[in-house]
């Protein structure tokens, strides 16, 4: 019989799907262009909200959503690669590197906007406080870097559809309902992969969650804002 196992905590689901609808949200906006730039700016400014969560989250949140328990050694992922180890419940090495890579472009894409000036219909909020040799530098990354977040979600996208395939592992219903089937024996071939471990999900988690994201909220919005 298979055994449910809570994976991923509602506040990590909650933060992939609306940093997918504000990625979206960046892309569209940004193609429109004219008066569409102001939700474009909106958009960056919740996922610099979002990313700037996940990063904290990743340090005090539950069990499968810490960098420790999911980030790779070289050696872990030199391993993985030889097929020496196991994945576990939540990222595997790969996946923990494609998890790195979109945090950290698509935060960077969300820093660099907050010092960018199209000279048109746009002009970070933060621009005015720097030099224009720095916000000529920050907008050259802000466009630059779009390329390589396209390449990376592209990537994404494509590990996700040949697990789906090729492995018949689907990677997307975990982070919809955030459980895991699992073959209970598993846990016993390879206990170093924490194939029995369950993240925390109560009342608890979400509304730290949910106070943290608050606060982050809150504070960027001030600073943007005055």
């Amino acid at each position: 019989m298979k055994k449910i196992i809570r994976v991923w905590d509602l506040p990590i689901r909650l933060f992939h799907w609306l940093l997918v609808a504000g990625i979206i949200l960046s892309f569209v906006t940004v193609k429109i262009g004219g008066n569409a730039m102001s939700w474009h700016a909106f958009s960056g400014y919740c996922v610099l909200s979002l990313i700037i969560f996940r990063i904290i989250w990743g340090f005090v949140g539950s069990y499968h959503a810490r960098f420790m328990h999911f980030v790779p050694s070289p050696k872990g992922l030199i391993h993985f690669l030889r097929d020496k180890t196991e994945a576990g419940l939540g990222h595997n090495p790969l996946g923990a590197l494609s998890v790195l890579a979109l945090l950290f472009s698509v935060g960077l894409q969300a820093v660099t906007g907050l010092f960018a000036n199209d000279d048109i219909a746009f002009e970070g909020p933060f621009a005015k406080y720097v030099s224009n040799d720095v916000v000529q530098l920050f907008t050259s990354i802000h466009y630059f870097n779009e390329n390589i977040l396209i390449i990376v979600i592209s990537l994404h996208l494509c590990a996700i559809l040949y697990y789906q395939k090729f492995k018949g592992e689907n990677l997307i219903k975990p982070m919809l309902v955030g459980d895991k089937e699992i073959d209970p024996s598993e846990t016993e071939i390879n206990l170093s992969a924490d194939l029995g471990q369950a993240s925390k999900d109560g009342s608890l988690q979400r509304g730290l969650a949910l106070l943290l994201l608050s606060l982050i909220a809150v504070t960027l919005g001030y600073f943007i804002t005055s």
